[in-house]
């Protein structure tokens, strides 16, 4: 494959790598495929079932112990397809309050962020989550979430959840 930008045969190989582009801060994936120019920096990530790592990541955020960060909200409401608008109605707050929440600016209450967790478990990214670990959320700190996720030889497996 050669670059798009000057043309020059991209060389590919497997590498850890950080996935921003989710939006989450602390994605890494670990041994994918990078094609990196060599002539002008320029690469591509090929990542493979991307829905698959999307219900992955929803499950690892849906089982932590803290409250949601604004980061993780707004992934998480992508997740479910939800506009914002639509989102602050499924939770019965104003579309203010969601950008409250996903920018950090106020953070997201108890009852909120557990209802976020079933709406996510329940929902059609189907992950399962028994509701006796509600009554283990540390409902005062929210932290972000630090995962290591690979694709194995037929689906993306946590390396690390913490």
């Amino acid at each position: 494959m050669n670059c798009i930008e000057c043309g020059v045969a991209m060389t590919t190989r497997l590498e850890n790598y950080k996935y921003e582009a989710c939006g989450l801060r602390y994605v890494t994936l670990k041994g994918i495929e990078v094609s990196r120019c060599p002539a002008c920096g320029n690469y591509e990530v090929a990542i493979p079932r991307i829905d698959d790592l999307h219900r992955l990541i929803a499950k690892c955020l849906v089982e932590k112990v803290t409250r949601f960060t604004g980061m993780e909200i707004r992934f998480l409401r992508k997740c479910l397809d939800l506009s914002g608008a639509k989102f602050a109605r499924r939770m019965g707050v104003t579309l203010e309050t969601v950008s409250r929440w996903e920018n950090d600016v106020v953070p997201i209450g108890t009852q909120a962020d557990r209802l976020l967790r079933l709406l996510v478990a329940q929902g059609r990214l189907a992950t399962r989550y028994p509701a006796e670990k509600l009554d283990l959320i540390n409902s005062r700190d929210a932290s972000e979430t630090r995962l290591g996720v690979k694709m194995g030889s037929r689906a993306w497996a946590v390396e690390t959840c913490v």
